[in-house]
C-alpha cells in the first residue's frame, strides 16, 4: 500500500524505510508544523544543571530532539523515554534512558510504582496540558513539573492525497483535528494507537485499523487488516 502519514513540517522521519520493511511504500503530509519556546527550554536545562529533578519524563520524540543535545556533558538523573524512537534520539546524544514497557504516557506512573513517592518529576513537552498524566505522577506522591517547549500550529494546507494513496495513517489526536482532507473512495483510515483512535471516532471516524501507538506495531496491524481482506 502507499500511505499518507501525518508528519511536523519540518521533521525528517525514517518512516519510508521502516514502511518498506514491511511491503509498504508511504509519504509525509504535514497538517502541523513546531514553534520553539526558547524561554522554556532555557528554564528547563536550568532546573536540569541544578539536580532539581528526580526524574526526567520525554513524551514525544520531538522534545527529545530539542533538549538531548543540550544535556551533554550535564549530571542527569533518571531519563524515562516512551519509546524507542524517542530512546534512540536519547541515545544518540548520549543520554542513557529507560523505555516505557508501552507507547503511552498513562504507563508512566504504573512503570515507575511506588519509586514516585517524594520525587520530582520534570517533563519537557508541547504546550498542551495533559492533565490525566499530571493527576496519575501526583497521585502516586511526586511533585510535577511540566515545560511547555514548543506548540503544535495548524498549516491549514489542504492535504493532497493524490490518487495513488491506499491510506491515511494519524499519528496523534491533533494531528487528525488539524487535518484538512478530503475523503477519497476506499481510502483506508489509521489510527496510530487508541488515544488517536478515540479521538476519531468522536469526531464520527471510526478509523478501520488501529495501532498499538508505534509505527511498527500499526505496520503489523495493517498487514493483518490485508490478510483478512484478501
Amino acid at each position: 500500500m502507499n500511505i499518507a502519514i501525518t508528519r511536523l513540517k519540518e521533521k525528517e522521519t525514517d518512516d519510508k524505510e521502516r514502511c518498506l520493511r514491511y511491503g509498504h511504500d508511504c509519504y509525509s503530509v504535514s497538517p502541523l508544523f513546531s514553534r520553539y519556546d526558547s524561554d522554556q527550554i532555557d528554564e528547563f536545562i536550568r532546573m536540569v544543571m541544578r539536580r532539581e529533578f528526580d526524574c526526567i519524563f520525554f513524551t514525544s520524540a520531538l522534545p527529545a530532539s530539542i533538549i538531548a543535545p543540550m544535556l551533554t556533558h550535564v549530571p542527569l538523573p533518571r531519563v524515562i523515554a516512551i519509546g524507542p524512537q524517542t530512546a534512540r534520539i536519547l541515545r544518540s546524544h548520549g543520554v542513557l534512558c529507560e523505555v516505557l514497557p508501552t507507547f503511552y504516557s498513562k504507563s508512566f506512573a504504573p512503570y515507575l510504582g511506588s519509586w514516585l513517592v517524594g520525587k520530582r518529576i520534570g517533563i519537557p513537552r508541547a504546550n498542551i496540558p495533559n492533565e490525566s498524566l499530571r493527576t496519575a505522577i501526583q497521585e502516586a506522591g511526586a511533585e510535577v513539573y511540566e515545560y511547555g517547549c514548543y506548540s503544535l500550529c495548524p498549516t491549514y494546507d489542504l492535504i493532497d492525497l493524490g490518487t495513488s494513496t491506499d491510506a491515511i495513517l494519524f499519528t496523534s489526536s491533533m494531528s487528525f483535528q488539524a487535518c484538512i482532507w478530503r475523503r477519497l473512495p476506499d481510502l483506508i483510515t489509521i489510527a496510530i494507537g487508541e488515544v488517536t483512535a478515540e479521538t476519531m471516532i468522536h469526531a464520527g471516524l471510526e478509523p478501520d485499523i488501529v495501532g498499538d501507538g508505534s509505527l511498527e506495531g500499526t505496520l503489523d496491524e495493517i498487514n493483518m487488516y490485508l490478510l483478512r481482506h484478501s
